[in-house]
């Protein structure tokens, strides 16, 4: 009898361990499915900030350092394609929750959307083709053709440019991968654009570019949230200094510009 009694405390034991156990995953899996979802637009052909991969999955600079934010603040991050020029709008319809996509913090964007401290320096350079002699600096700009993508703040520049009588055309495309694609066939004779994406650029294409030595200007790139939503502005804003602080930027900095 007694060993009987015995063998039933050790299996009401037992039966309790692993009770309390599956009681830990299932809360686990519970909060994980809890977190919020924030939706997350993308223009993926502004390497190294955004672009796709070989199995056509949206990476880069941008990408992970939202998703490492998302992680420290408790959120989970769904990436959209979304065109560059498109994405303001999609941000104040509601079909996303946060634009990253190299988007620099100007006045005029701001009057449209929130952005978060910045996260990057940046500015405007201009290409040529990599055997162009022509072009050295910017008073040779003077009767020039530019490419730029639409919505940028290249295009705001090259259009000021023009209207300046500098440029005499400014041709728009939605994607830098067809800007550049235009200036290596020869459509246009420069290219306004980030200065780190040109400069991914030049990688990619193999010495069929090159940027001149005059940078037009400094710019910050930011992440936009709808204005007014400062709930999820000071989560990101919060999660940006703790990925900062404990060295997890630096980490995502050194895979993209190493």
């Amino acid at each position: 009898m007694k060993n009987l009694l015995k063998m039933l405390m050790i299996a009401v034991v037992v039966f309790s361990i692993l009770a309390v156990s599956g009681c830990s995953d299932n809360q686990e899996e519970t909060s994980v499915e809890e977190m919020p979802t924030y939706v997350v637009g993308t223009e993926p052909t502004f390497p190294p900030f955004e672009m796709t991969d070989d199995s056509g999955e949206i990476v880069g600079f941008d990408i992970d350092l939202i998703k490492a934010i998302g992680e420290d603040q408790g959120f989970n991050v769904e990436v959209q394609h979304v065109g560059f020029d498109a994405l303001i709008p999609a941000l104040s319809s509601g079909n996303i929750d946060i634009i990253a996509s190299g988007m620099t913090i100007t006045d005029e964007r701001e009057k449209e959307v929130d952005f978060s401290e910045p996260y990057i320096n940046a500015g405007l350079a201009v290409a040529v083709a990599s055997d162009n002699d022509d072009i050295s600096s910017m008073d040779d700009l003077q009767g020039k053709t530019a490419a730029v993508q639409l919505g940028s703040t290249g295009a705001a520049k090259a259009n000021e440019l023009k209207d300046a009588g500098v440029l005499s055309e400014v041709k728009e495309f939605g994607a830098v991968n067809v800007v550049m694609m235009e200036l290596i066939n020869g459509g246009v004779d420069v290219v306004i654009n980030d200065l780190p994406v040109t400069e991914s650029y030049m990688i990619q294409q193999d010495g069929q570019i090159k940027i001149i030595n005059d940078q037009l200007t400094s710019e910050s790139y930011g992440f936009a949230v709808r204005s007014g939503n400062e709930e999820l502005l000071t989560m990101i804003n919060n999660g940006l200094q703790n990925v900062e602080e404990d060295g997890t930027y630096d980490e995502i900095q050194a895979e993209y510009f190493s």
